[in-house]
């Protein structure tokens, strides 16, 4: 394991501030061979606080999985943690579904969801300081708390207004029971209003499933839907269509986020790129499980990321505040 102190660390401070673990708690970790460092340090970490814990290793010849493998449901009931620590096969998407449903069917489990994770992100984005990134997001809600629209701009083209009146925003740092989070984590987040987004949209960092934009993507909404989709890149206009004509709410504004973790940079792994500072993302597709409201059903979920956005906040009384210029956010 390289780096394996600095591992442990990133972990542990992971495991404290996320899900404040007592003596009492049994952690399970699903894991597989590509992640075993990653699982590793999050073993040590929980047995350092004197949790129990158990591991179920995905076996390579099993690769994609469809169904959850009764020798993994069986190991989880009585746990109160659960840490999925392996890696992202697209085609394990149905399987990784069926698993958080099944993880929630069990009361007071608190999930740590990790597909992708690698070393680089344990040592970078995931081996920060939780409390001040925690502060910074606690910030971000209160100046969010009563907006009920978001105007959105950046320097490559963005000019979004957004409703988000009655949507709460909430933080990923931290999950009570029956709560999950991805890990790293390090962002603050809404499912804005399904019908209140209108104007222009330039996406120039990445995209889920995609990676790393060569070539800007601009998306046009009218009430929440998008009308078009743009681009010098002519196969990432066809791809995006290909990934979203899965059905009419897959084209409907499902999610907006600011990155609040210092330590995460931009990849192309949408793990980590949604929680760098200085960022934003907006997601197309469904919300319906979101803590602040959403009624979006669509079978996606995807995220697209832009670079340095300046948001200016509307409230109801007519007033407004900055929140962010160029991806500095500012202080109330």
């Amino acid at each position: 394991m390289r780096d394996k102190n600095k591992m442990i660390s990133a972990a542990s401070g992971a495991m404290e501030y996320i899900f404040n673990p007592t003596l009492n708690d049994r952690v399970l970790i699903l894991t597989d061979a590509d992640s075993v460092s990653i699982a590793e340090a999050f073993h040590q970490a929980s047995v350092k606080i004197g949790c129990t814990v158990d591991i179920y290793t995905i076996k390579n010849n099993e690769r994609p999985l469809h169904e959850i493998p009764l020798g993994l449901e069986q190991m989880l009931p009585g746990k109160s943690i659960v840490l999925n620590i392996i890696k992202a096969y697209p085609d394990e998407i149905p399987f990784r579904i069926k698993w958080l449903f099944k993880i929630e069917e069990n009361k007071l489990v608190r999930t740590g969801h990790m597909p992708g994770i690698n070393e680089e992100m344990m040592l970078n984005s995931v081996n920060v300081d939780f409390g001040g990134m925690k502060a910074t997001a606690v910030m971000l809600i209160d100046a969010l708390k009563n907006a009920v629209r978001i105007h959105i701009t950046t320097d490559r083209g963005t000019d979004l207004l957004m409703g988000v009146a009655g949507r709460k925003f909430v933080g990923d740092i931290g999950v009570e029971a029956t709560g999950m989070c991805n890990i790293p984590c390090g962002e603050v987040y809404c499912a804005p209003l399904e019908t209140e987004a209108d104007g222009v949209v330039v996406f120039d960092a990445s995209i889920g499933d995609i990676g790393l934009l060569k070539h800007p993507l601009r998306v046009f909404l009218k009430r929440g839907k998008v009308i078009k989709f743009e681009s010098d890149d002519n196969e990432l206009v066809k791809r995006i269509l290909e990934l979203t004509d899965i059905d009419d709410d897959a084209r409907v504004i499902g999610e907006l986020g600011i990155g609040v973790n210092p330590g995460a940079r931009i990849t192309g792994n949408m793990l980590e790129d949604e929680k760098a500072l200085g960022t934003a993302h907006i997601a197309f597709g469904n919300n319906e499980d979101f803590p602040g409201g959403g009624k979006n059903r669509s079978k996606i979920h995807r995220d697209y990321l832009m670079y340095k956005p300046t948001m200016e906040l509307q409230y109801a009384d007519g007033s407004k505040k900055l929140l962010m210029e160029d991806g500095q956010l500012l202080k109330p």
